[in-house]
C-alpha cells in the first residue's frame, strides 16, 4: 500500500493495530510473533474487516480508465476456444453475462469456481480442524490474548472495535456433533477457555449466528492454463494459522502484475509468462504451508485430541519465550519468505 501511495489513506479507515501476536498455551503466555521491530512502514498488523478493505481497493482502482467493477455477478463457468480460456460466464440479476479477456485471473478464494471449472489438479494436505465463527460484544478498553489453547479447546479472538470476532476450533468434520451437544454446551466451552466472556456468551441465541469455516490446506500442481492464471487461495488454500492468506494473495498479485504488465500491453501473454508467475511464488507458498502444517500437527491436533491441561515442554517453552525467535516468527507472518515490491509504473489513466 505504501508503494502504491495509498497507505496513509488506508490507515484512516477504522482498524485495530496488533504489534504482537500473543497466545496463552495452558498456563503459559507467550509472544508468538513480534511485528514491532520489522523494517517496514507499519510494524504492526492492521485488523480490518475484509469488506472494508475490498471497498477501499475498488475505490482506488477506479482511477484507472480500464477498471470496471461488476457487482452481484457470480461466475458460473469459463468460456473456451480451441483449448484456451477466453472469458467467463456469470449469473447476474439481469441474466447471464459473458466477459471476454486476454487473460482470466482466478482470484475467487478457497471455494474458487474458476479453479473448479479449470480442470487443474489440486493436491490436498488436510487439516485437523474446522472453525466456528461468531461475534461477541467487546467492552471499551478491553483487551485479550489473541489465541488460547487448553484442555481440548482453542479460541481465536480478533478485535473489531465494538465486538470480538471469535473462532472456536473443533475437530475436522465435528460441526454436526457440536450442534447435537447443544448451544449451551458450546457457550460453556467458550467460558472455560476465555472466562472473561461469561457475561456475554448468552448473546449467542441461535446456531444461525455461528458460521462454519471449513479449514483446508491445498495447492494446485499447476496454477495456469492458456488464458488462465489462479492466484491467492484459488491457487493455494491456506490454513487460517497466522492470518497469512491475505499476505500470500497480495504478493501473488504483485508478482503477477510485475511479470505480466508488459505482455498484457502487447496482447502477447503466453503460458511461459504464466509459468514464470508460478515459479516466482511457488517456493514461499510451499514454505508457508509447510510452516502451517507443522503447527497443525504438533500443536492444534494435539490440543484438540486431549482434555488435559496443556503443558509445554521446557525447551519449547523457552523457545517460545525467546524475544529473538518471536521476531523471526514475526517476520515470517508479517512479511513472508519472499516479499514482493511494485515494479510496474503507476498512472491514473490506464493499467
Amino acid at each position: 500500500m505504501h508503494e502504491l501511495g495509498i497507505l496513509e489513506i488506508l490507515l484512516k479507515r477504522p482498524h485495530q493495530k496488533l504489534p504482537q501476536l500473543r497466545a496463552q498455551i495452558g498456563s503459559t503466555e507467550v509472544v508468538m510473533a513480534d511485528f514491532s521491530r520489522l523494517p517496514v512502514q507499519c510494524p504492526f498488523i492492521a485488523l480490518m474487516p475484509q469488506w472494508d478493505f475490498l471497498n477501499f481497493l475498488a475505490e482506488h482502482a477506479r482511477r484507472y480508465s480500464t477498471f470496471h467493477l461488476r457487482t452481484q455477478a457470480e461466475v458460473t463457468g469459463l468460456i473456451e476456444d480451441g483449448g484456451r480460456v477466453v472469458g467467463v460466464r456469470a449469473k447476474t440479476p439481469g441474466g447471464v453475462l459473458e466477459v471476454r479477456a486476454q487473460l482470466v485471473v482466478g482470484a475467487d478464494g478457497r471455494n474458487s469456481i474458476i479453479r473448479e471449472r479449470s480442470g487443474l489438479q489440486v493436491e490436498d494436505f488436510g487439516a485437523p480442524m474446522d472453525g466456528l465463527w461468531f461475534r461477541l460484544s467487546r467492552k471499551p478498553g478491553e483487551s485479550a490474548t489473541s489465541l488460547r489453547f487448553d484442555r481440548g479447546k482453542i479460541v481465536v479472538m480478533i478485535d473489531r472495535g465494538d465486538y470480538w470476532q471469535c473462532a472456536f476450533l473443533i475437530p475436522k468434520g465435528g460441526n454436526e456433533a457440536t450442534q447435537r451437544r447443544g448451544l449451551e454446551r458450546l457457550r460453556a466451552s467458550i467460558v472455560e477457555i476465555a472466562p472473561f466472556l461469561q457475561d456475554r456468551v448468552s448473546e449467542l441465541q441461535d446456531w444461525s449466528e455461528i458460521k462454519l469455516l471449513s479449514v483446508r490446506v491445498d495447492r494446485l500442481r499447476q496454477w495456469y492454463r492458456p488464458g488462465l492464471l489462479c492466484i491467492g487461495d484459488a491457487a493455494h488454500a491456506m490454513s487460517p494459522i497466522g492470518g497469512v492468506g491475505i499476505n500470500l494473495a497480495i504478493q501473488d498479485a504483485i508478482a503477477a502484475a510485475n511479470i505480466l504488465a508488459q505482455p498484457l500491453r502487447e496482447d502477447a501473454v503466453t503460458p511461459d509468462h504464466l509459468a514464470k508467475v508460478q515459479r516466482r511464488r511457488a517456493l514461499p507458498t510451499c514454505l508457508t504451508q509447510g510452516f502451517q502444517l507443522i503447527i497443525q500437527k504438533r500443536l492444534i491436533a494435539r490440543v484438540l485430541a486431549t482434555t488435559e491441561r496443556v503443558e509445554l515442554p521446557t525447551p519449547l517453552r523457552l523457545m517460545l519465550r525467546s524475544k529473538f525467535l518471536s521476531r523471526i516468527r514475526g517476520r515470517i507472518v508479517g512479511i513472508g519468505f519472499r516479499p514482493e515490491h511494485v515494479k510496474t509504473p503507476i498512472s491514473n489513466t490506464g493499467g
